[in-house]
């Protein structure tokens, strides 16, 4: 414990006196670093936080936790296998669904995309995507009238509601001039606006019964689906179900978790935190190093003090807590800065984005680059108390060489030509 007389002396010294300046300087930068460090480290943590978090509900609330293929083409018996699926433990529910790639057109302009072709009813569960029309409603679809596109396919392409848009597919019919594509047009009745990229730019809802007929899955008495989309209770035991209904099965399917089949992205955004979490504490690191300067000078400046502390009766071990403290106060107030600094980036980076956006007069984050339209952000208390933790634990170490140095100083020496 820290007595009165050590508080005492520890916060003069850190009152630098003119001659001292120089002193002041470097222990300000040191603070400052260590305040835009753990600031930084902060904000870059809950935004990735908040880009996993927004990756996770645009694909889960699209695709589903788990998705059931069959190594044949097409699934027949969907009805049954649903109903089935749906009744294993942890599952919420499971629908059919029809996909496949294609080329959309509209007045010359052309882009891939993928159509998922659902049933109105199942459609109505997938709130993610109703809550995020913003033209046009439901009632064509339902009637299997039209499709529903992103926003971005339409603004790039020019599409408007009642325009019609027509679907190329590769897979076409057998003809004696060779493989002729399917080629047909639909109108659009309604336009999604989901806030991620990929989906808002690449994807094409259709009817199910029509995305059947044109996927040729129910052609010569066939009624087929592409997949079965199976929604957890808990998406984080996705995994566990997936084995699960692979499993009941058998060798005639395929499985796959959501995790398992967008790895890629995952792995990515948990790369680039990692990497960021390394480079920002270095940022740390070198404020450190400027507490370890400003207090080897600072014990250099007040040898003589020391020496005279030492004389009246001050041990070794009260001259290094008083260093300690000095050095350890200004990585606490950088600390406790930089958390605040950082807690109020981190909760208002949309705000902060819309005023750079229009000072700047251009989008900050261009959408097709990021996946995301917006920069979400997500604190994490457990993350913010580590990174407190690591700055605190470094500042304290870069006071233990200074400390011990000047508690080695021998008295006679500094006073000797006094």
């Amino acid at each position: 414990m820290l007595s009165h007389f050590e508080r005492m002396v520890a916060f003069r010294y850190l009152r630098a006196r003119r001659e001292e300046g120089l002193i002041s300087v470097i222990a300000m930068f040191s603070l400052i670093g260590i305040a835009l460090g753990v600031a930084t480290l902060i904000v870059v943590l809950a935004v990735m936080n908040g880009v996993r978090g927004e990756l996770i509900k645009s694909i889960i609330g699209l695709e589903g936790h788990v998705s059931i293929y069959a190594n044949a083409r097409g699934i027949n018996d969907y009805d049954n296998l649903s109903k089935h699926i749906a009744t294993l433990d942890g599952v919420k529910s499971a629908v059919p669904k029809v996909e496949g790639q294609i080329m959309a057109t509209y007045k010359g302009q052309s882009t891939g995309a993928m159509v998922s072709g659902y049933r109105f009813d199942d459609l109505q569960h997938k709130e993610l995507l109703i809550k995020r029309i913003v033209e046009g409603d439901l009632a064509s679809f339902e009637r299997g009238e039209g499709v529903i596109i992103g926003r971005r396919m339409a603004e790039k392409m020019g599409i408007h509601l009642g325009d019609n848009l027509t679907l190329i597919s590769p897979e076409g019919r057998a003809t004696v001039a060779g493989m002729v594509p399917r080629v047909k047009a639909y109108k659009v009745v309604g336009i999604f606006a989901i806030g991620m990229f990929a989906y808002d730019n690449g994807l094409i809802l259709l009817p199910f019964q029509e995305a059947q007929v044109y996927f040729k899955l129910k052609d010569n008495g066939a009624d087929g689906a592409s997949s079965i989309e199976v929604m957890a209770n808990d998406a984080e035991h996705a995994q566990a179900i997936a084995l699960k209904i692979m499993q009941e099965l058998g060798a005639g399917y395929r499985v796959y978790d959501w995790k398992s089949s967008n790895s890629g992205i995952f792995q990515a955004v948990i790369v680039q935190r990692n990497v960021m979490f390394l480079i920002l504490m270095l940022i740390i690191l070198v404020a450190s190093f400027n507490i370890i300067s400003s207090l080897i000078m600072l014990v250099r400046e007040k040898g003589r003090d020391v020496a005279i502390l030492r004389t009246m009766g001050a041990s070794r071990g009260s001259v290094m807590r008083i260093f300690i403290v000095c050095g350890s106060c200004v990585g606490v107030i950088g600390t406790v800065v930089g958390v605040v600094l950082g807690l109020l980036i981190a909760f208002n980076t949309e705000n902060i984005q819309l005023w750079l956006e229009s000072m700047m007069g251009h989008r900050l984050f261009a959408d097709e680059l990021y996946f995301l339209s917006h920069l979400p952000s997500k604190v994490d208390f457990h993350e913010v108390a580590i990174v407190v933790t690591l700055a605190l634990a470094l500042a304290f170490l870069a006071t233990i060489y200074p400390a011990r140095r000047a508690a080695k100083l021998d008295p006679a020496e500094c006073l000797r030509y006094e």
